[in-house]
């Protein structure tokens, strides 16, 4: 298949790239400030450019979208608008205009978290638009057309940035493991469907 994945060089991204590659998938990376291929996802206009530039394709995936982590009574409205507008609308757009351009019976993966049903400290501003992103995907699914079908990869915190950031890595899974959520997505058959990465570890 010829894939197109948002996100390409990030900790999740690159390792869903070579996953994909080792299973015989051609991968188009599009990143936000690196490649050939750049997207903005908070920028409609963005979105439709990349994909008058790639052309048609067989699977979309993201693995980006952009949110703030910080204490309730400290987020500012534009804390709160930068998850809204990156990754929930910028994936709902992505859905949106690369159904355009997906051969019949094609995918798109998006990309939840954790975070929508097992909410922490500072995650006030993630925690509703990953739960947002999961309902966009349930109901898109009744209504794509052509055999199209959409599901959300929820991770939960992967190992190698827990570790950069100094937290407990008891609880997270490595990008490799996270990274066969994204292709069970892509090669499998369900719609409509979040799929948690702990059960593919």
């Amino acid at each position: 298949m010829n894939i197109l994945l948002i996100g390409s060089t990030g900790t999740i991204g690159s390792a869903v790239k070579q996953l994909l590659n080792e299973h015989g998938h051609h991968v188009i990376g599009a990143n936000h400030s690196s490649g050939d291929y750049r997207v903005d996802l908070g920028n409609k206009a963005s979105i439709s450019a990349l994909f008058e530039r790639v052309g048609k394709v067989d699977a979309i995936v993201s693995t980006a979208g952009q949110a703030q982590f910080g204490p309730l009574l400290e987020l500012s409205d534009s804390a709160f608008a930068l998850g809204l507008d990156n990754k929930l609308m910028g994936q709902v757009n992505l859905l949106r205009e690369g159904v355009k351009h997906l051969h019949d019976g094609g995918s798109i993966t998006l990309t939840s978290g954790l975070l929508a049903q097992a909410p922490m400290p500072g995650s006030a501003a993630i925690s509703p638009v990953n739960a947002a992103v999961e309902g966009f995907v349930r109901a898109a699914a009744l209504e794509l057309p052509r055999g199209l079908r959409v599901n959300a990869a929820s991770p939960v915190f992967v190992t190698e940035t827990a570790a950069a950031m100094g937290m407990d890595t008891g609880h997270t899974l490595s990008a490799a493991t996270t990274a066969k959520t994204y292709l069970a997505s892509v090669e499998g058959s369900m719609s409509g469907q979040v799929l948690d990465a702990r059960n593919y570890a």
